[in-house]
């Protein structure tokens, strides 16, 4: 109980000293200072306006480059203006506003094409429809100042964030960072479960992929932060320290996936024998906590943990591969002893980028320069497009894009004018509660309706609590300044708990203008089941997406990735020693179009059972991918850390079959012509070659050890590992590429 306190307490901690609990406290800056600032002189009826625009501006505001940041919050800030100047002049025809909504509906939601921030400036912009209806303007002259007044707060909500920035210019690097610590803390234990609890492998590799794509997404947008403001302002100290933490946190990433074992091979080899994989489980676990702790002290600082238990714990790795020795004996141990040999080189390799993170972060003045040059850096960067003709694309059935667009503009069209028809009393909360749940995905949607009207009647519950009890408008208004503050703080990282506070924040809001708040709660509640229930039934009824319509291309792009990123690794084994930029781009291509991928297959898994058409087979292709990703990291991860011998011509063969089956994998999803299959003889005489070069390696320590030569040479030991991974990897790569060649062929045959 005790335990659970402390970890309350340090949660609360964590949050309150966050970028996110920032961000609120800056909202609610914005929005409080005009509202106070004109009632004391005497213009408030002015104040609303300006709020209205700082609010509508806030959504785009998000880590990223500080040039794209001020792009979006000014492209929001036209695009606001100019919806509300439309739709209050078109508001006294209601047939000609609903046709005008709805076209601006659909136009708005398009931009999305052109990424995230797009997204949240799409939202912005539909915000501003919605909100528009709840103002009531005469004529042209108050369209106009309320119009011109909504930019002027959208400006003022810029200036303030800059100077929040300039306040705390690296909250958000911190957070970021820590957040991928985090994740990557986890992650680690959830390999460590992998290892250890082949029952349960299934469960914990879906959640190994849902994490996967997190920290890929996370790493997106560090690249983006990091390389960028590097670029802006110079190699600073703070700046640098920054850019070890994340390239450390890479490195780890990278060394995870190599880790992805042959399970079927460890259970055949530790089957009888699992006690001596506990002390590797334990370490990946030791470590997994202390890249925890490690996050939590980017946020709320203090003093490093002692990492005794680190050194200790990969001492028992070690002592767990003599005993195995000791108790199989050589030469029948040597497959499982070289396996954990293996693993322990890589918990190693784990450790000395985990003591690197602790270097930086105690600002040892030993830690390393970073050597990426500018001109190097931005290949890293995935760069978005803003080209129009992406748009002119989508405007296809075919687009998911362009079907959400139409969904969204018929349901808000529809929500509007039932509730407008029917005499609800602020109608414009169903259309409302509509843009806010509505997304492309079903499943995602279906969650944010639910989460939206448990936290709705949450919030009402609270608030009609605390209306009974008190009459003040005092604490009306303070509650609902600290309510706005949590509900901007909480929204993107539990939806619910968001959901709570925005309805506690209106509640208070109309409490102070109107004594019969319970009605204004009333028809909160009422407004937002309907809008919940019209978002859900539109995303299932109306030209529905169901993802297994849209995979063929994300499969098609983690295929040609992981294929490119084969050849750069056979690239890095032939010229050692040399700049290793390019396998490093496209390793981070391949995991990131392998991100995407998990995260297609997570949509699927939210989409309704009868239209989780072939998911076993799909899953199948997910993890087949995953796996082939995972090995050709292992022969790269090895390839840098180690020194290797000269590439033979059976690696080259066998690459090249590994490359021509991923290639006719890929060309059954693309359509294209299928390459010839290198000659099978080809390749069985380049597997065997290269078992029977393992063979005589294998043979010749037999002989040493008969002779009574147990010590084994440290160049030998190398060269047999080399031999065992290298042979191991590229025989499953051989096996995993024809496993998926055919079940591609599977998948297109189910989907003709």
């Amino acid at each position: 109980m005790q335990n659970k306190i402390k970890n309350n307490i340090k949660t609360i901690e964590l949050f309150l000293k966050g970028s996110s609990f920032y961000r609120g406290i800056v909202l609610t800056i914005a929005v409080v200072i005009p509202l106070f600032l004109f009632n004391y002189i005497d213009i408030f009826k002015y104040a609303p306006s300006i709020v209205l625009g700082a609010f509508l501006s806030a959504p785009s505001d998000i880590p990223g480059s500080l040039k794209r940041k001020i792009n979006g919050v000014l492209i929001t800030i036209l695009l606001s203006t100019l919806v509300t100047f439309i739709i209050l002049i078109c508001k006294p025809i209601f047939i000609v506003l609903l046709l005008v909504i709805a076209a601006l509906s659909f136009l708005i939601s398009m931009i999305s094409v052109y990424g995230f921030r797009a997204s949240l400036i799409s939202f912005s912009g539909l915000l501003a429809i919605v909100l528009s209806l709840a103002v009531s303007k005469p004529d042209m002259q108050s369209i106009l100042i309320h119009s011109g007044l909504i930019a002027v707060g959208g400006i003022w909500y810029l200036v303030v964030s800059l100077l929040a920035g300039w306040i705390a210019p690296k909250k958000d690097d911190d957070q970021l960072l820590s957040d991928t610590l985090l994740l990557t803390g986890k992650y680690l234990k959830i390999r460590a479960k992998l290892l250890s609890k082949p029952h349960k492998r299934d469960k914990f590799s879906k959640k190994a992929l849902i994490i996967q794509t997190q920290i890929s997404e996370k790493h997106e947008t560090l690249r983006e932060l990091l390389l960028e403001g590097r670029k802006r302002s110079g190699r600073s100290h703070s700046n640098e320290r920054r850019l070890l933490i994340f390239i450390s946190s890479v490195d780890i990433f990278e060394l995870a996936l190599t880790n992805t074992l042959d399970y079927s091979k460890i259970d055949t080899l530790f089957g009888v024998n699992r006690q001596h994989l506990k002390a590797f489980k334990k370490m990946n676990k030791v470590m997994g906590n202390h890249l925890i702790t490690l996050s939590e002290l980017l946020i709320k600082k203090g003093q490093l943990p002692d990492d005794t238990i680190l050194n200790t714990t990969l001492d028992e790795t070690l002592q767990a591969i003599q005993d195995y020795k000791n108790e199989i004996t050589l030469p029948k141990a040597r497959e499982g002893a070289i396996t954990l040999r293996n693993l322990n080189e890589y918990q190693k390799q784990l450790l000395e980028e985990i003591k690197a993170i602790r270097r930086v972060l105690g600002k040892v003045k030993s830690s390393s320069k970073v050597l990426l040059k500018d001109q190097e850096s931005q290949q890293f960067l995935t760069l978005q497009e803003y080209r129009f003709n992406i748009i002119v694309q989508n405007f296809s059935l075919k687009s998911p894009m362009f079907r959400h667009a139409l969904r969204i503009a018929v349901a808000i069209v529809f929500g509007f004018a039932v509730g407008s028809v029917l005499g609800v009393k602020n109608a414009y909360w169903i259309a409302l509660t509509i843009i806010v749940i509505m997304r492309p995905n079903y499943g995602l949607t279906k969650e944010r309706s639910k989460n939206r009207i448990i936290g709705t009647l949450i919030g009402a519950v609270i608030a009609s609590a605390i209306v009974i009890i008190t009459e003040n408008t005092t604490v009306y208004m303070v509650l609902a300044i600290i309510s706005l503050t949590f509900a901007f703080s909480l929204i993107q990282q539990s939806y619910k708990a968001g959901a709570a506070f925005i309805t506690l924040t209106i509640v208070f809001v109309y409490a102070l203008m109107d004594p019969n708040a319970f009605e204004v709660i009333q028809y909160r509640v009422i407004d937002t089941i309907l809008g919940a229930g019209i978002a859900v039934l539109a995303n299932y009824a109306l030209l529905p997406s169901w993802e297994y319509k849209n995979l063929d291309g994300v499969i098609f792009e983690v295929i040609q990735a992981n294929n490119n990123y084969l050849q750069a690794t056979k690239t890095l084994y032939h010229k050692k020693g040399t700049n290793h930029l390019e396998y490093k781009v496209y390793r981070k291509k391949a995991f990131l179009a392998m991100s995407n991928l998990n995260a297609a297959f997570q949509r699927l898994t939210q989409d309704p059972k009868s239209k989780q058409k072939e998911s076993v087979l799909i899953y199948d292709i997910v993890t087949l991918n995953h796996t082939i990703l995972s090995a050709i990291a292992s022969i790269g991860s090895y390839t840098i850390n180690n020194n290797t011998t000269n590439p033979s011509e059976e690696f080259d063969i066998l690459i090249a079959g590994i490359s021509t089956s991923l290639n006719n994998a890929a060309s059954l999803l693309n359509k294209d012509e299928m390459q010839k299959l290198y000659k099978p003889k080809h390749i069985q005489w380049a597997q065997e070659k290269l078992i029977a070069n393992y063979d005589t390696l294998s043979q010749a320590r037999d002989k040493d050890i008969a002779a009574g030569n147990v010590a084994i040479d440290s160049d030998f030991l190398l060269h047999l590992r080399e031999a065992h991974l290298i042979t191991n990897q590229l025989i499953w790569l051989k096996t995993l590429s024809s496993n998926l060649r055919k079940v591609t062929v599977k998948y297109k045959a189910a989907f003709s």
